[in-house]
């Protein structure tokens, strides 16, 4: 029950973060920069300019905005088509593993036996962090770029300095969302990767047996009885001994009968 409960909230946590991944890649404002705004007249002129993967834009204070969609996609600033790479390949990864740990979980009746689904569960789970790192990456590299334009010294004319948006930390939160999920699947499984290890002590006796006794199975020499009168069942022996003892026994008996 504890492992049904753990994978079932693993499961949504993991795809909230891939639908808030999936929603930035829609999203307006990635990064944003804003002239004017002073006061001191009857009118304040303000005008925004902001841009996302697709199209720069720029708003007025009249509400007017015109944009500028981004051309071919050899045109296209190389770290824009970075980010879109990555983040296309961390949503396609994301995809398999959702299907991955779907039918691995507990709870579904799809999948085939217990060891089956686990291993599922575990490419999910890996899938889940391959997917989330190659997620992070972009967002890194596109705060990169910005943080680095606006902390310049001495930029160039008509340089704009812009700030981050609120889908980059939308993004990040989806990141940290994925690679949490992805860690409740890898403990469900834990014992699939590393399998539980018994140690069995084994205890062993020494057995000394006459060579002539090789053909006796260790049951019967180890409680054999005729070793009590020193000698063995089966080595070619006449029970001499025995009947040694036996006299001996006898004529002591005789002894005290006479006395």
């Amino acid at each position: 029950m504890k492992k049904r409960l753990i994978q079932i909230f693993g499961f949504l946590i993991s795809s909230l973060g891939w639908l808030f991944v999936l929603c930035t890649m829609a999203m307006n404002y990635w990064r944003t920069s804003q002239i004017g705004g002073k006061g001191g007249s009857s009118v304040i002129k303000v005008a925004w300019y902001w841009s996302n993967l697709w199209k720069d834009c720029y708003t007025d204070s009249t509400a007017v905005t015109n944009c500028r969609d981004y051309g071919v996609l050899w045109n296209v600033l190389y770290y824009v088509q970075a980010v879109r790479g990555l983040l296309i390949c961390g949503l396609t990864i994301g995809f398999f593993a959702v299907t991955c740990c779907f039918i691995g979980m507990e709870c579904t009746y799809i999948g085939g036996a217990e060891q089956t689904k686990d291993k599922l569960v575990v490419s999910g789970a890996v899938f889940h962090f391959i997917g989330g790192v190659s997620n992070l990456a972009a967002y890194c590299l596109y705060i990169n770029r910005v943080v680095k334009t606006a902390f310049v010294r001495n930029p160039a004319p008509g340089t704009l300095r812009y700030d981050l948006g609120p889908p980059i930390f939308l993004g990040l939160v989806g990141c940290f969302l994925i690679m949490f999920g992805a860690v409740l699947y890898a403990v469900t499984v834990f014992r699939v990767v590393y399998p539980e290890r018994k140690v069995v002590q084994a205890y062993s006796e020494r057995i000394y047996m006459p060579t002539t006794s090789r053909s006796k199975s260790l049951y019967t020499r180890y409680y054999d009885p005729s070793r009590l009168y020193g000698t063995y069942i089966g080595s070619g022996q006449s029970n001499g001994n025995i009947s040694r003892l036996s006299q001996a026994t006898t004529r002591v008996s005789e002894k005290d009968a006479f006395v």
